[in-house]
């Protein structure tokens, strides 16, 4: 098996020293996304536009890696004030509503004081067949 680093284009990634997506076998490992829009590197000031955001960016990644959201099977949610959490429950289950991973939300401070949430993502490919067997 080969390990493939994918990258979204962040700058946080080579200054950091990190990849945004790690695929390990069937196994992809989405790190901690915040809401940069990483084209243009901007951050919405709401947390809910931030979380819409985020999961693009890891919808991005999981492409890259050849899987899809469907794929996710863990998620851990982090936000500096965790009465932020709820407001983004319609656009998280709209995301993840049908997938229901399972799921962790913590309170911690982030690097930067515009980022309101981070995510970060477990996923494994699944083995579709295409046709009879």
């Amino acid at each position: 098996m080969t390990r493939q680093l994918i990258s979204s284009g962040s700058p946080f990634e080579a200054q950091i020293g990190y990849s945004r997506a790690v695929v390990d076998g069937d196994w992809i490992f989405v790190s901690g996304t915040t809401g940069f829009d990483y084209t243009t590197m901007t951050i919405a000031d709401d947390v809910v536009a931030q979380a819409e955001q985020c999961l693009r960016n890891i919808d991005a990644a999981l492409r890259d890696a050849g899987a899809s959201l469907n794929d996710v099977v863990r998620v851990i949610y982090i936000l500096p004030n965790a009465a932020d959490f709820e407001p983004c429950w319609p656009v998280l289950r709209r995301y993840l509503g049908e997938i229901r991973p399972a799921a962790t939300m913590m309170s911690a401070g982030l690097l930067d004081a515009r980022m309101k949430i981070e995510i970060q993502v477990t996923a494994r490919k699944q083995h579709r067949s295409f046709g009879p067997s």
